[in-house]
């Protein structure tokens, strides 16, 4: 059950991660305040929330932020109301790409997502073009320095996970939408500590481009996840063994 997480594209430098601190509380916040819109600010009888929180504590984001954003999402505190958006886009090479988007402006988040697209190799695709070779999985990621695999294997199974991989960097638990907070709490209980948890949209399979293509099809990905308005981008990109990211 071990191998190559395929569907995960390039990992980020912990300093870029860092220099973009802000803007991803900011993300993380609006995430927060939408969650505990529509399903109560009680994160136990609401998922959506859990996974957001889950996430934030993982950005190291304050309590304090955390509650406020609860608040505004709930109405106690005055907020933005946000509209969920999913944009069905191809980049270079055809690549597939799903972005997920959270706007207080559906005309303008539309407006500059096209544009990125245009200027970067991709373009705009009708509703339903991408989105059926994605499927909803959560994904539960461990470090391989401070666990072994064949225990997180042994426990996560058990618990119901669907697949353990281990590319060397990352040991990953693979499992379906409704059993995540199960196989995350069982994990938990048994003493494994993730580095990180989520519901991603994972692809069916993968594409492999030439190394040009590739180049260009991670910078889109890149400048769309740099949009204020953009949660999450998936794609169905295959990174080659021993690629190398351009500056």
């Amino acid at each position: 059950m071990s191998g190559h997480s395929k569907w995960h594209t390039i990992k980020h430098k912990k300093g870029a991660a860092d220099a973009k601190r802000g803007q991803m509380f900011t993300k993380l916040i609006k995430e927060i305040s939408i969650a505990a819109r529509l399903g109560g600010g009680d994160q136990e009888t609401n998922p959506r929330l859990r996974t957001a929180i889950l996430k934030a504590k993982g950005a190291n984001m304050p309590k304090d932020n955390i509650d406020r954003a609860i608040k505004k999402g709930t109405g106690e505190l005055e907020g933005v109301n946000y509209e969920e958006i999913l944009y069905e886009a191809y980049g270079p090479g055809g690549v597939a790409i799903l972005i997920d988007i959270l706007t207080d402006n559906k005309n303008r988040a539309a407006a500059e997502i096209r544009n990125l697209l245009n200027k970067h190799g991709g373009n705009l695709g009708s509703a339903g073009s991408v989105a059926y070779l994605f499927k909803r999985k959560g994904l539960i990621d461990f470090d391989p320095a401070k666990h072994k695999e064949d225990d997180i294997l042994a426990a996560a199974i058990d618990a119901g996970a669907e697949d353990v991989t281990n590319d060397g960097e990352t040991i990953e638990v693979t499992t379906s939408p409704d059993d995540f907070y199960k196989v995350l709490k069982a994990l938990e209980t048994a003493g494994f500590a993730q580095t990180m948890a989520e519901l991603a949209r994972v692809p069916d399979s993968t594409v492999t481009l030439d190394n040009d293509k590739t180049q260009k099809a991670l910078k889109l990905v890149e400048y769309l996840e740099d949009h204020e308005d953009v949660q999450t981008v998936a794609t169905n990109l295959e990174i080659p063994a021993g690629f190398v990211m351009s500056e």
